[in-house]
């Protein structure tokens, strides 16, 4: 990848997001039945809802970039980091807002904050503390837009 841009950042963390989602649940260690399976006939399924279809496990790559991604959110505040999460999983705007007790404006500044912030980071530029929100936001984008 040459340049890293916060729409790219944004798509990698939604994809980290999914490949979370999709990894098989943890068991607890002790727990196991020594009965045999029962044999399901038709007769039994009649009238029963289906379960739902879910997709397969994520493939090796998937789980590294996901391992990758994860890493991001150190470089980030706490509740920078968890605004980022929280909107790559797809949470709606008025739950985070009311969990972080911000306007919906504001959080969706500290979301582009916090993306231009990550895509600095990857390109290997300082994001500067003495300068504004505003101007990382303008540095990322203006480093996509040369590409």
């Amino acid at each position: 990848m040459n340049e890293w841009t916060p729409e790219v950042v944004e798509e990698r963390l939604v994809e980290a997001a999914m490949v979370l989602r999709r990894l098989p649940a943890g068991r607890g260690q002790g727990y196991f039945s020594t009965w045999p399976k029962m044999k399901v006939e038709f007769s039994d399924l009649v009238g029963q809802t289906p379960e739902p279809m879910r997709l397969p496990p994520p493939s090796a790559a998937a789980i590294s970039r996901m391992e990758e991604t994860l890493g991001w959110s150190c470089w980030l505040e706490p509740d920078d980091a968890k605004l980022v999460w929280k909107r790559a999983e797809r949470v709606r705007w008025k739950a985070i807002c009311y969990e972080l007790g911000i306007a919906r404006a504001t959080a969706h500044r500290r979301l582009e904050y916090a993306l231009s912030l990550i895509a600095l980071k990857l390109n290997g530029r300082r994001a500067s503390t003495n300068r504004s929100r505003q101007f990382v936001i303008d540095r990322a984008r203006s480093v996509s837009s040369k590409a």
